[in-house]
């Protein structure tokens, strides 16, 4: 399943609507989505969503759409 998740660049401080960024990612669950961010990154997540579908249709739509892979 891909997750879209949204997030500060910053964990230090308050999120600000305007300074939220997304990525894709592809896992199992969304357990699993949020660790392979905090692992591999040092975001502040702030909501993760899965999408499928007509959604995920649309989002595929965008040319910006990249699933994130991290590397072990």
């Amino acid at each position: 399943m891909i997750y879209k998740v949204y997030f500060q660049n910053d964990q230090k401080r308050n999120p600000k609507r305007e300074d939220t960024h997304s990525l894709y990612v592809e896992a199992d669950t969304e357990v699993e989505a949020r660790a392979q961010v905090e692992a591999h990154t040092e975001h502040n997540i702030e909501f993760i969503e899965a999408i499928e579908g007509n959604s995920l249709a649309y989002e595929q739509q965008n040319p910006n759409y990249k699933v994130t892979e991290f590397g072990e």
